[in-house]
């Protein structure tokens, strides 16, 4: 591990995923090399490199990590990757309430193609 903590190519590896719904790595990160990725992680995501820290978070799958993705993503107003993020954080409460937000434009689309097309 070249004295490091955690191993340096274990982020390389999923510098290029770009999937819908990853499943976390889970028994594959030592804790030490997990509890280090998530700091690092945390470190970035202050830092405003919010797509690196995300890929941390996916990678050892850290739910508070996952969730604060989620909250960025929703405050800027992506609620499909905002709904991605808490889906993988496991975070039902935040699911089922962008999924109400996305229902309800859904039936309003619904209601003006209705009212356009009769």
């Amino acid at each position: 591990m070249n004295g490091h903590i955690f191993d340096e190519n274990l982020l390389e590896k999923f510098e290029e995923e770009e999937v819908f719904l990853k499943e976390t790595v889970k028994g594959d990160v030592e804790s030490a090399q997990k509890a280090a990725l998530n700091r690092r992680g945390n470190a970035l995501f202050n830092s405003g490199k919010i797509e690196d820290a995300r890929r941390i978070f996916i990678t050892t799958g850290y739910s508070d990590g996952l969730s604060r993705i989620g909250d960025y993503y929703k405050k800027k107003g992506s609620l499909i990757d905002a709904l991605r993020m808490y889906w993988t954080a496991h975070d039902r409460k935040k699911s089922e309430e962008i999924c109400m937000e996305l229902s309800i434009f859904i039936k309003g689309l619904i209601k003006e193609d209705e009212a356009i097309h009769g």
